[in-house]
């Protein structure tokens, strides 16, 4: 019996090195509604418009709130905070609007991209609202265009540029 629980041992921690070895070469896990669940792996191009793209949070409310309720994952970004993946879906120059009825980018409303105003466990959720608002600088807007669920700028916001960690290209999905 020892030697069989020695040799789970051994296989699950040559299985815990394998993650870690292919996640420093590249690999990430989505397991969030945000993008189909799967592997990602890490391309090497400067993020811009349209890139799908890993980023840490700020340290700020809208932020901790969400990691206290379980919207994002603890993990090894500035304040304990996991990666989240979105979309670029805007840059400096473009003019974004945050309402009641989503989230509009050059006028254009965003598919799947109306606010809840409470979670699931009937929590308000984060608030802001932004009319005309031309992004600056290093600005952009990362949202899911896939999800309509997901934790993404209709609750925080633009962020800069600087939080992006990586170009990410789907690997195997569901």
């Amino acid at each position: 019996m020892k030697a069989v629980t020695k040799w789970f041992a051994i296989i699950g921690i040559s299985l815990f090195m394998l993650f870690v070895l292919l996640f420093w070469a590249g690999l990430r896990v989505n397991s969030t509604p945000s993008y189909p669940v799967g592997l990602y792996w890490v391309v090497d191009k400067t993020p811009e418009k349209g890139d799908l793209v890993t980023f840490c949070p700020v340290d700020n409310g809208v932020f901790q709130l969400a990691k206290e309720r379980f919207y994002i994952t603890a993990g090894y970004c500035d304040g304990g905070y996991g990666e989240l993946m979105k979309r670029i879906l805007a840059a400096k120059g473009d003019v974004i609007s945050i309402t009641e009825q989503g989230v509009e980018i050059n006028g254009v409303l965003l598919p799947v991209s109306k606010p809840f105003l409470a979670d699931s466990d009937g929590r308000t959720m984060p608030y802001l609202r932004l009319r005309d608002y031309e992004l600056q600088g290093d600005e952009i807007l990362l949202m899911s265009d896939y999800s309509g669920v997901s934790f993404d700028a209709r609750y925080y916001g633009a962020l800069s540029m600087k939080q992006v960690r990586h170009v990410v290209k789907p690997l195997l999905t569901q």
